[in-house]
């Protein structure tokens, strides 16, 4: 099984690597790797409310049905992610917005003093991998150029 992510962005130039977690949160890195059965392209953007986050929603059509309706539990649970942790949280249908699907979003952690709480309270998310140490901090570099510019897309493949 391939056992790494790359997270690619070209305009920052943001090239990084991140480990899955699959012995910490099998059910969401078994989910996570479903879904990049082929490399994917996601619209990102700085997360407003959870400190040095890129935020970045999975299409939920790109998702099998089960997965949509159930998503896997929460495993290896944060409030309080980490520079590297790419962190998956599930936004239950109605709940931001009046938005009439669930919102799934991954999280790619920059700096730390990040935390979870959003508009509708405290969400704990699972940490599914970690940006590789040498990675961390050219990511955090781009991570700031992508927070200057605005909306951008990640690109998202396993390797």
């Amino acid at each position: 099984m391939l056992n790494t992510i790359m997270i690619h962005e070209p305009v920052s130039r943001l090239h990084a690597r991140a480990s899955l977690l699959g012995e910490k949160a099998p059910a969401i890195v078994s989910m996570i790797t479903a879904w990049l059965s082929r490399p994917r392209i996601t619209p990102a953007i700085h997360a407003m409310w959870t400190g040095p986050e890129i935020s970045s929603q999975i299409d939920i059509a790109e998702l099998d049905p089960a997965i949509r309706e159930t998503s896997p539990p929460v495993q290896n649970a944060t409030i309080y992610p980490l520079a590297g942790e790419l962190v998956f949280l599930r936004i239950p249908e109605r709940a931001w917005d009046g938005a009439p699907n669930p919102i799934f979003d991954i999280g790619l952690f920059y700096g730390d003093r990040a935390r979870l709480l959003f508009p509708i309270g405290w969400l704990p998310g699972s940490v599914f991998a970690r940006v590789v140490p040498e990675d961390r901090d050219p990511l955090a570099a781009a991570c700031t150029i992508i927070r200057s510019a605005g909306r951008t897309r990640l690109e998202w493949a396993l390797v």
